[in-house]
């Protein structure tokens, strides 16, 4: 099935891999949160068990170092695409209050970015990523 839009999640690639994993998985939420129609139908076993709802399409991930996680920034904002932001000061926080003051502290070129989600239709999301290698 294709899809005319694209949920992207970009993480840096130094990261330790417990590091990779909260990003990915808070950027994540981040989409599901401020995009509501890309979540599907609640899920429902065999049994008549009950599951939440996941999004209704794929996700990408991809990696890329400081610099390109600066880029694909500027380049959806530039594209008003939906983005959200996660840096390294955020690892040392404990709740989303101090979370948000973590980022508000840096002006947009500076922020220390370890994470980038961007949703949006599927060309201008494309065009911000190219260039950019597959997770692995």
């Amino acid at each position: 099935m294709r899809f005319d839009t694209k949920i992207g999640i970009v993480v840096r690639s130094d990261l330790a891999a417990w590091q990779r994993l909260n990003v990915t998985a808070f950027l994540a939420s981040a989409i599901a949160g401020g995009a509501p129609e890309v979540i599907g139908d609640d899920y429902e076993d065999g049994s008549g068990n009950p599951y939440l709802p996941m999004f209704r399409q794929p996700v990408v991930i991809y990696q890329a170092d400081l610099d390109e996680l600066r880029k694909v920034r500027e380049k959806a904002k530039a594209r008003d695409l939906r983005v959200a932001v996660y840096t390294e000061e955020m690892f040392k926080t404990g709740n989303d209050e101090d979370n948000r003051a973590a980022v508000r502290a840096y002006s947009a070129e500076d922020l220390n970015l370890v994470g980038v989600s961007v949703y949006g239709p599927k060309t201008p999301v494309d065009k911000s990523l190219k260039g950019l290698t597959l997770h692995p």
